[in-house]
């Protein structure tokens, strides 16, 4: 009985310790909202010209207590928090700033993050920053069915106000919308339309966690294709390449196509399926060579390549045009120049490379897997990301005349914008030797073959031996 007792108390101990940790590591990211901050001025444009709802949000920050301000927190409203994908703050001196998702008690139904500030404010003093955030599938076919003539109209929600837990003193919103097609939008004095946008405001005196739906009813045309799947290949190369692929499923999401579809209206009126898109363009590295673009049934011929200072320009055609609720899918491919992306020294290497390259002008990408295939005999691997992204498990590969296997770096990442345009950084430990193991080994085996030629030649496997002719 004795010797159960240290083992139940171990145990207490134990649960109590790991209690604590996850307290302490729960409380980590959680918050409070200062009432020392006030935003003097708030200048906000939402852009819904394409698929996407782009907002900018000029803010002026002020310092009403007695102690520097070191972060600041920006809240999402409720009716696009599920559709943001990218949230990016710089300041004053155009610095992009960190940031990092929290939380505020009495507040988890609503999305934070928290500013930190490389630069403090002080007591009585104002700053100015600027918040840009893209949030993707936001805008929402209205009718949700229309047929092959009809143009397409969509419908934005979202606050009137800027959602913030401070309290606004001045604040004025401008939505763009680039048409005068408007049917319908929501009507808070002061407002006014002009041309293609849309002004409300100023609004002055507006308390913290203020909401109004705003609501816009409007023609939008754009092209509204969402990249549902794309799994990248990059193939490392020390031999001066590195092969990119690519497979491409993409879907047309705005609204869906009703009643027939009629290929000779669609080629004789040119106005015919306003909101369908007949090609797109990616921009590819402006050292892609060996370009080649094909589906199931082969290479697909209706697409032009061109080669501009900075990036090569591929001019996509699918073999039919894309209306609503419609998909393609099919296969990208080129290869670059190693020593454009790979840095090393001695045996220590670093590959930077795109997370991912330009699809689409303004893209909305659902789900990307990327693969790294290394040479064999790479070990040492440490990767760092731009952002958030969720390693998957390493795995190996095979081809001719490996015998260890390819290491294969494996990571995805869900609801991609442009912004997400940018190099993650791979290094690896690389012996130079390790490069002449497969030449070695394709000499030994052509010598060994050789060899087992000239020994089989010059043995006699014959049972008799040949008789000679006599001489008379």
């Amino acid at each position: 009985m004795s010797s159960e007792l240290p083992a139940r108390n171990k145990m207490r101990i134990c649960v109590v310790f790991l209690l604590f940790i996850f307290t302490i590591c729960g409380s980590i990211n959680v918050d409070t909202v200062s009432s020392d901050i006030k935003i003097k001025n708030v200048d906000r444009i939402i852009d819904c010209s394409s698929q996407l709802v782009k907002t900018t949000s000029k803010i002026t920050l002020e310092n009403s207590g007695k102690a520097p301000i070191k972060s600041f927190l920006l809240a999402i409203e409720n009716v696009l928090k599920d559709h943001i994908s990218f949230l990016g703050v710089k300041d004053s001196h155009n610095k992009d700033l960190r940031l990092i998702e929290t939380t505020v008690k009495g507040y988890d139904y609503i999305k934070f993050y928290r500013v930190e500030l490389k630069d403090v404010i002080n007591a009585g003093s104002s700053s100015i920053f600027t918040a840009e955030s893209v949030f993707t599938k936001a805008l929402q076919p209205y009718p949700t069915a229309i047929t092959q003539q009809e143009d397409q109209l969509v419908k934005f929600n979202g606050n009137l106000y800027f959602f913030s837990p401070y309290y606004v003193i001045s604040q004025k919103t401008n939505v763009i919308l680039n048409t005068k097609s408007v049917e319908s939008f929501t009507k808070v004095k002061p407002f006014s339309q002009l041309d293609g946008t849309l002004i409300f405001g100023s609004y002055s005196n507006i308390g913290p966690f203020t909401e109004k739906e705003l609501s816009v009813h409007f023609k939008n045309n754009s092209p509204f294709l969402t990249v549902t799947r794309i799994e990248r290949l990059i193939e490392v190369s020390h031999w001066g390449n590195i092969a990119v692929e690519e497979k491409i499923e993409i879907e047309h999401t705005g609204a869906k196509l009703s009643g027939p579809f009629s290929r000779y209206h669609y080629q004789q009126d040119h106005h015919s399926g306003p909101a369908s898109v007949r090609s797109y363009k990616t921009l590819l590295p402006a050292s892609a060579a060996d370009v080649y673009y094909r589906d199931t049934n082969g290479n697909i011929s209706t697409s032009n390549m061109k080669v501009k200072k900075d990036s090569v320009e591929l001019d996509l055609r699918p073999r039919y045009p894309l209306f609503g609720g419609w998909k393609t899918h099919y296969t990208l491919g080129y290869n670059v120049p190693s020593y454009e992306y790979i840095y090393h020294s001695g045996n220590e290497y670093l590959l930077k490379m795109r997370v991912i390259d330009h699809i689409v002008d303004d893209m909305q990408v659902d789900e990307l897997v990327t693969k790294v295939i290394l040479p064999e005999g790479v070990h040492n691997i440490k990767i760092n990301f731009p952002y958030s992204i969720t390693r998957l498990p390493d795995t190996l590969h095979y081809t001719y005349l490996d015998t260890q296997g390819r290491p294969v770096i494996s990571f995805t990442k869900k609801n991609i914008v442009e912004n997400h345009i940018q190099d993650f950084q791979l290094r690896y430990t690389f012996p130079t030797i390790i490069m002449l193991r497969e030449p070695l080994i394709v000499v030994g085996s052509l010598y060994a073959l050789f060899l087992c030629v000239i020994i089989y030649v010059r043995l006699d496997f014959s049972i008799h031996k040949p008789e000679h002719a006599h001489k008379d």
